[in-house]
């Protein structure tokens, strides 16, 4: 697990050996992290591990709060001087850290500390360049060789004393409501942790808990820290509070493993302590993610459980709709170094395959890490994840104006094109005055990730482009809440994945067992009843009815392409073009349902009705929407399952053959006699593999004696020896080994080219028959209905 720098700004540096100095004592410098350090993306130490000191006063003369440093001052302690320089620190606006200790060579003991403003001296570069020479994120210089300073040692009555001050600072300092940002001076009190726990466990986020800590202490500079340090104290606050629950997880999931190899966990860091990222994906995710994991929506929002963790599954659509699950995490530190880990082990666990597309909520952070692990994956925010962002963000506007929100629908999911977009927004800003309002503009600039019109080129699974896309909640509804803990949370994720599949069960028997009721007598529906799940029939049939009441015009024809305008009939001022090449059966239409669902259009499908064309051309027939999308997938991983068994058993067979061999090595060196036994032995034992090498098998060997089958007939030479031992024609020489041993290798690679070919083309010849099924299976239902007619 790596551990920020938490506690390094103050904190006291220990040494074990000390060389230096003027023979008494030995100075050391305090290395320390610059302000901006402390990031979101650490992961906190374990509680147990973080230790504070309690703060002793300082002896102020008079009681003056306002007193200045001076030489000669005295303290009771170190710590003491360091609380008041700390504290006149704030007053006048500026950070201080730990620069120098000097200890006693007698005894070690600390006898002189220097207290620094934070920007003194000069940042030393510590960051690694990317491959490009680039720094990936680079910091801002906060250091620039301020000489400010308080000097204390100690004296022989235990007191200390300031030795030296400097008050110049060579920048400008900090007024005193920013001050609460210096790094020195930010720190959660008892009263606004308590407070802090209270609104976290009521499901406030850190900007509400920061909200309501304003109003309670009278403005952001009396809080005294930021929002940053909420949100650490929450997470740590989550780590400490969880406990044993995480352990349970934990123990879960070995068990899982234990009982099937193939169950995938990992944890982000050391899993003893319990403190950090969990992901995990069942051997049946691993195996739905090969047959649909061309899309995939990963949702962080889903926080039901005692400890407002992030549940994030990541799902997909099956072939009848369902959700389906490809994987879960439960995640502690949401930083982006957090998400970067857990898509790269989720890819891992799919077999390196990345998703065409994938949807999450709107978060800067995790389209950062998706961006660096999934740099060819189309990202989409989730509308429906907007327009609950809406109603928070636009709280003032939505009850002033109750229309907004469905002018703001009708914008995003009716407009057909991006200049409409464009157009319709523009308006609904002017309308209701919102040109200069923040958030809208934030997600105007982010549109090409979750208004329909800029991503219906990409496929993301959805029946219609106005769909919202389903929030993975419901695959858990039921089952998880918020009083859920982890322990409970393990039983209710088993029942929600039983449910899943006996659902998943029900639809596939419904498909099979019964026949859906046509509305047409086109051959296509027939085609399409018999191939695709029943779900997605009736999409389709939807689709095919409504060509009925569609038009189709030609406006241009250019060669083997030709453009129609195709509208509902009464409704001309909404047209689609649709190119259509008919010499190779390929057809687009400008509603770009097909590239988005995966489904033909009522467009397209209208120039094949005025076109004759009677059955879906099979580009045009997904395989992952069919009935069938299971098939196929499961000969290759049982291809690659049996040579994963081949490789592990020349894996076992060399393991064995050398612990055996350097048997004789650590044996044969003891005595001369042993060794020269040993190379004996050894030499024999090369003789037979030579022997077993040139006839690739054909000699058994039984009780120290050999016998040839095909060998025997094949040399008419005399090979029997008077020992009774075969006496083979072995050639005679190390090189004539050598050329015979290249040959067989030889024979060997084309053997294994052979086989590769052979196994591509049974590969091959499964999907011909199994689309030679699908066939005869459409040709035997027409003939049946034929003759019923």
């Amino acid at each position: 697990m790596e551990f920020g720098p938490l506690g390094m700004g103050n904190g006291v540096i220990e040494f074990d050996m000390m060389g230096l100095g003027d023979g008494s004592t030995v100075d050391i410098e305090h290395p320390v992290e610059d302000d901006d350090d402390l990031v979101d993306n650490v992961a906190l130490v374990a509680p147990a591990s973080i230790t504070t000191t309690a703060t002793a006063e300082p002896c102020i003369p008079d009681g003056d709060t306002n007193l200045e440093p001076y030489q000669g001052m005295e303290f009771e302690s170190e710590e003491a001087a360091k609380a008041f320089y700390n504290s006149y620190a704030r007053r006048i606006g500026f950070s201080t850290r730990v620069s120098m200790s000097r200890r006693s060579r007698r005894d070690g003991a600390i006898i002189q500390r220097s207290f620094v403003c934070a920007k003194e001296g000069f940042r030393v570069d510590k960051e690694k360049p990317s491959r490009d020479g680039r720094v990936k994120r680079p910091r801002a210089e906060t250091r620039v060789g301020c000489k400010a300073m308080l000097v204390v040692k100690i004296q022989v009555s235990g007191r200390w004393v300031v030795s030296a001050f400097v008050k110049k600072h060579n920048h400008e300092l900090v007024p005193p409501d920013k001050v609460h940002c210096l790094r020195s001076h930010r720190h959660v009190s008892g009263p606004a942790k308590s407070l802090i726990d209270t609104l976290q466990g009521a499901g406030i986020g850190p900007s509400g808990i920061m909200s309501a800590l304003i109003k309670e202490y009278g403005g952001i500079s009396n809080v005294g820290f930021t929002e940053r340090d909420c949100r650490n104290y929450m997470r740590s606050s989550k780590q400490r509070t969880l406990g044993g629950d995480t352990q349970s997880l934990l123990d879960y999931l070995r068990s899982k493993q234990s009982e099937d190899p193939s169950f995938f966990y990992a944890v982000q860091g050391d899993e003893d302590q319990c403190m950090s990222n969990i992901f995990w994906a069942d051997p049946k995710a691993r195996t739905n993610y090969t047959y649909f994991g061309d899309t995939v929506t990963f949702d962080t929002t889903y926080r039901s459980n005692r400890y407002r963790l992030p549940f994030a599954p990541f799902t997909g659509v099956n072939h009848h709709g369902q959700p389906v699950l490809f994987g879960c995490a439960l995640l502690i530190n949401e930083s982006e170094a957090s998400f970067v880990w857990l898509f790269k082990t989720w890819l891992e666990a799919v077999s390196g395959r990345p998703p065409v597309s994938i949807t999450t909520d709107h978060d800067r952070v995790i389209r950062s890490a998706i961006t660096q692990i999934f740099p060819e994956t189309r990202h989409r925010f989730c509308k429906w994840h907007i327009f609950k962002e809406c109603q928070e963000k636009l709280s003032n506007v939505l009850s002033e104006n109750p229309s907004f929100e469905v002018d703001l629908h009708k914008c995003v999911n009716l407009t057909e094109s991006i200049e409409e977009f464009e157009s319709c927004w523009f308006s609904l800003e002017d309308k209701y005055d919102l040109r200069e309002h923040e958030w809208l503009q934030a997600i105007y600039n982010d549109r090409r990730q979750w208004v329909p019109v800029y991503l219906r080129d990409t496929f993301f699974a959805e029946m219609a482009i106005t769909q919202c896309s389903d929030s993975i909640n419901s695959y858990f509804d039921g089952y998880i809440n918020a009083s859920t803990t982890l322990q409970l949370f393990v039983k209710q994720y088993e029942k929600a994945l039983e449910s899943r599949y006996e659902k998943e069960v029900k639809v596939d028997y419904d498909t099979i067992n019964t026949a859906p009721i046509l509305k047409t007598p086109s051959p296509m529906e027939k085609q399409a009843a018999g191939v695709y799940t029943r779900k997605l029939f009736m999409k389709f049939q939807e689709e095919l009815v409504e060509t009925l009441t569609f038009l189709a015009t030609k406006v241009e024809d250019e060669g083997p392409i030709t453009t129609f305008q195709v509208a509902k009939f009464g409704e001309s001022h909404m047209t689609y073009l649709v190119e259509f090449n008919i010499c190779e059966m390929k057809a687009t239409c400008s509603c770009l349902m097909f590239e988005f669902s995966g489904l033909l259009c009522r467009h397209i499908l209208t120039v094949f009705r005025v076109t004759n064309v009677l059955t879906l051309p099979s580009r045009y027939i997904l395989k992952r929407w069919t009935r069938n999308a299971k098939s196929g997938v499961i000969l290759e991983e049982h291809a690659s399952e049996l040579l994963n068994s081949a490789r592990e058993s020349l894996t076992i067979r060399y393991n064995n053959l050398r612990r055996d061999a350097l048997k004789y090595v650590d044996e044969g060196v003891n005595s001369i006699e042993v060794y020269n036994m040993a190379m004996s032995a050894l030499q024999e034992a090369a003789n037979k593999v030579a022997l077993a090498k040139m006839n690739a098998g054909g000699i058994a060997v039984s009780n120290g004696t050999c016998r040839e089958d095909r060998l025997h007939q094949r040399s008419p030479v005399n090979n029997t020896h008077s020992d009774g031992q075969c006496g083979l024609d072995i050639p005679s020489s190390e090189e004539d080994q050598d050329k015979k041993i290249e040959k067989l290798t030889r024979h060997l690679d084309r053997a294994r080219r052979k086989c590769e070919v052979y196994r591509a083309n049974l590969l091959s010849v499964l999907k011909d028959i199994e689309e030679q099924k699908l066939q005869l299976s459409v040709k035997v239902k027409s003939i049946k209905l034929g003759m019923r007619e």
